[in-house]
């Protein structure tokens, strides 16, 4: 089975200011997280934003006989532009594991990782987002078209991906039902499935994500609760 952040780690992108949507200041959206049909984990996503700085968090706790996997935390920070974030630093912790940091240097344009006692410093491509960082870009992108190609980093490595506009579909969450863009990832020969839904109508923040992978097994995030 997949690391459980996976479903939420494998996107990100920068976009035109055309697309910025309207982010609140701040937001909290609280997520059920669905292994096969069943609630694997509690996972809380929080945003807050001011004078073209941005704090990310997410905190992940296992539910039912998931709760021996204890309980994780990941933080990303650095600067928002109409683009959309530009981070800086990136935390990765888990019970139970090595913690993984991220420095982002702009004006060198390389990354540095730290990882099991290892420090890496190498070149960046300007597109690049963290493992959480991605979520946001994503957003400012998901009133786009065209495929959208990006790089994605953490501690220990970096990857490229494309994903597609798929049009727009109703979604119906624990939170709510809402006027949705739907966003699909290009398999490239792969089984895995993975799509995502933005509410168009707030903000377009993220309020489903799905997940299937080569086996079968399907992961599920769903809006519980979203507060601004």
């Amino acid at each position: 089975m997949r690391s459980w952040w996976w479903p939420l780690a494998s996107l990100a992108l920068s976009a035109s200011a055309a697309a910025q949507p309207a982010l609140p200041a701040r937001v909290e959206i609280e997520y059920e997280l669905k292994r096969n049909g069943s609630v694997m984990a509690e996972v809380v996503d929080r945003l807050e934003h001011a004078n073209g700085s941005y704090q990310l968090s997410e905190h992940w706790k296992g539910k039912g006989m998931y709760a021996v996997m204890g309980r994780a935390k990941r933080t990303s920070a650095g600067t928002l532009t109409a683009n959309g974030p530009r981070p800086a630093e990136y935390v990765d912790e888990r019970s139970g594991r090595d913690t993984q940091r991220v420095s982002f240097d702009w004006t060198a344009n390389t990354i540095t990782r730290r990882y099991k006692g290892d420090t890496r410093t190498e070149p960046v491509p300007p597109d690049t987002q963290d493992r959480l960082s991605f979520l946001l870009a994503l957003t400012f992108a998901s009133n786009q078209s065209g495929p959208l190609s990006f790089h994605v980093a953490d501690g220990r490595g970096m990857s490229r991906h494309t994903y597609q506009i798929s049009g727009r579909e109703r979604v119906a969450t624990p939170a709510g039902e809402f006027d949705a863009i739907k966003v699909t990832r290009d398999s490239e020969g792969s089984s895995e499935v993975a799509e995502l839904w933005f509410a168009a109508d707030r903000g377009h923040l993220p309020v489903r994500i799905v997940l299937v992978e080569k086996d079968g097994t399907r992961y599920e995030h769903l809006a519980r609760r979203i507060q601004q």
